[in-house]
């Protein structure tokens, strides 16, 4: 895979950039925090320069971008700290639904997707298990209408905004898809922010009456769907911590140029000197590996393509870790305080660790992946 931007690439990225610095600044972005709710023109400014078709398929409007385009993009979103539900709905759900094979759902939801109309949210985690795509106490039953849904999913990404949500529940002894409408009765969320002022839902579903058409998967394909959107979600939050990475380290070296200490600039001194180095270098690892999981998205063996997913997750997490740490310190009392956006990004790499898996899953899934 050629990582070097295309033409159209390298223009998709320079208007994605224009717009990040110009509705993405600090005020703007924690405005929209303490706001607590979707930004609607916000989301819809990103949807104009095709963040929603992005991976959506031509045959239902989209665009049918490869994963390389899917990296470029998402390090350019982590750069603004863009929290708008771009990996939860346009990543890993555009990627569950185009897994199935239920052609009615996704000329409809795929459509809507790509022209700004639908926002989704991938609903699998549950109270009592950690790490596992396979759904415990929510399930559906088979009535002469459809089905009927009970149960209880946690940390559901971006639940809140989203118009319908891709649910795993057990249905007759196997793992299955559901696509709900979040305005169905009985759907309760009850929206939080994150540590990283993103947000969270607790969902609640109690006797939800689903059409069967609106069964997306079942059996394997809802196994193999399911870890194949997660792997293409995992991807777009490396490249994410990325760019993160790259404008952190960015602007460290421009507040050590200009911090004077002694009557010399902070940057003059050699030991911070290393410091810089060693946040370059761990951001340039972290995105080696990302390249690395990108390519592994065309896998056709599932189990390689996971074991590289992971690899790099680990390998990003701990970069992210330690060029959050390390520019926090090299802005001295300045980097714990509210007034620089240091801490933002410390936070935002922070908490990625923790995202689709953290780096305990992740080495045990390399693991089982070589058994």
């Amino acid at each position: 895979m050629d990582f070097s931007y295309s033409e159209e690439q390298r223009m998709l990225t320079d208007s994605l950039r224009r717009l990040v610095a110009d509705n993405w600044t600090r005020p703007k972005r924690r405005a929209r925090q303490e706001a607590g709710k979707l930004d609607i023109p916000a989301w819809n400014s990103l949807v104009e320069l095709g963040m929603g078709g992005l991976l959506v398929p031509q045959t239902y409007g989209g665009f049918g971008e490869t994963p390389a385009t899917m990296l470029a993009v998402h390090q350019e979103l982590g750069r603004g700290l863009v929290s708008e539900p771009v990996i939860s709905s346009a990543v890993m759900g555009v990627t569950l639904l185009g897994e199935s094979d239920n052609q009615a759902l996704k000329d409809k939801w795929l459509t809507a997707h790509a022209e700004g109309e639908a926002i989704l949210a991938v609903a699998w985690q549950e109270e009592g298990e950690r790490d596992t795509q396979r759904p415990l106490s929510t399930r559906a039953a088979t009535t002469s209408a459809g089905y009927q849904l009970d149960g209880k999913k946690i940390l559901v990404w971006h639940a809140a905004g989203a118009d319908a949500l891709l649910v795993s529940v057990m249905l007759d002894g196997e793992t299955a898809i559901l696509l709900v409408p979040t305005n169905s009765a009985g759907v309760h969320i009850t929206d939080f922010p994150t540590f990283d002022g993103s947000r969270a839902a607790t969902v609640m579903f109690e006797r939800v009456s689903v059409p069967t058409e609106n069964l997306l998967a079942k059996g394997e394909l809802a196994q193999t769907a399911l870890r194949k959107a997660l792997d293409f979600g995992i991807v777009a939050l490396c490249a994410h911590a990325c760019g993160a990475m790259a404008y952190l380290t960015d602007s460290t070296i421009q507040y050590l140029k200009t911090r004077k200490q002694f009557g010399q600039p902070l940057a003059n001194f050699q030991v911070l000197q290393h410091r810089l180095a060693e946040m370059l270098i761990q951001s340039e690892m972290g995105l080696s590996m990302t390249y690395v999981a990108a390519i592994a998205l065309s896998e056709a063996d599932a189990d390689k393509r996971s074991r590289l997913v992971s690899m790099a997750k680990v390998e990003v997490a701990a970069a992210a870790r330690f060029v959050g740490e390390a520019s926090v310190q090299s802005h001295g009392g300045m980097g714990v305080t509210d007034e620089l956006e240091v801490g933002d990004y410390f936070k935002r790499l922070t908490y990625l660790d923790l995202l689709l898996g953290d780096t305990n899953y992740h080495l045990q899934r390399m693991q089982d992946l070589e058994a």
